[in-house]
């Protein structure tokens, strides 16, 4: 399968022209034009690779750094700078990109960065992101969860979850053992112009926990008061495609 390159750049000529020579390069590309819309990207699909501007509407590019970053993320990331442009250099490498180009750039150097990166952060996917990617089914504890289907399996049989329901349990399921704010939650499975209030995120999770509880007793959602919720494996996380 083609490696999949998430690039978020507004205008539209570097655009095309980044994603054009990627393509030609064998490499499956995404295109975004806008910052908040790219970070709900990077946050809800796995990506190989993200290619970020920095100057971009809705969001600039050191906030969508953070953000991916702070969620626990370790997509390989390389940042577009301009030309004499030392500061965004050193503050993008602060947080968290593992290399940047400069502009204006040459399709042979945009190249050899993109394949540097790759083979430079390969080896350090954490299992579940490289089992995810490869295998198609994650497991967790004694569930089986299959992104592409929206379909959670316990010895042989279907566990019934909503859409969002499903989407919660992956975002938890990609994270164990960390705390995942409501916020998060919130913007990542609906989305950054939802108007719905928190408590939209606490009937899903508690409703989820229910079936989950009902069903085995590996994997559990414990409350984090006043932050949000964090997922607890009583079996270590495993992952097979």
């Amino acid at each position: 399968m083609p490696q999949k390159i998430l690039i978020i750049e507004d205008e539209p000529t570097l655009a095309r022209l980044l994603s054009y020579n990627l393509s030609q390069d064998g490499y499956e590309i995404t295109v975004i034009d806008h910052g908040t819309e790219g970070l709900q990207a990077a946050l809800q699909k796995m990506y190989d690779l993200i290619i970020l501007d920095i100057m971009l509407p809705g969001m600039n590019g050191f906030e969508i750094l953070s953000r991916i970053r702070q969620s626990g993320m370790r997509t390989p990331i390389i940042i577009l700078t301009a030309r004499n442009a030392e500061e965004e250099v050193v503050q993008g490498l602060k947080h968290g990109a593992d290399d940047y180009i400069t502009k204006p750039f040459g399709v042979a150097e945009l190249l050899a960065r993109v394949s540097a990166v790759l083979r430079r952060t390969t080896g350090d996917e954490s299992a579940l992101t490289q089992a995810a990617t490869k295998e198609n089914v994650i497991h967790a504890g004694e569930l089986l969860i299959y992104p592409e289907k929206y379909e959670v399996v316990l010895h042989g049989e279907a566990i019934p979850l909503r859409p969002k329901e499903f989407e919660v349990l992956l975002y938890l399921v990609q994270r164990p053992g960390m705390v995942i704010t409501r916020d998060d939650l919130m913007n990542v499975v609906w989305g950054f112009d939802y108007i719905g209030g928190q408590r939209t995120v606490d009937v899903h999770v508690s409703s989820l926990r229910k079936k989950l509880e009902m069903n085995q007793q590996s994997v559990q959602i414990d409350s984090i008061r006043g932050v949000g919720y964090k997922l607890v494996m009583n079996k270590k996380v495993s992952t097979t495609r």
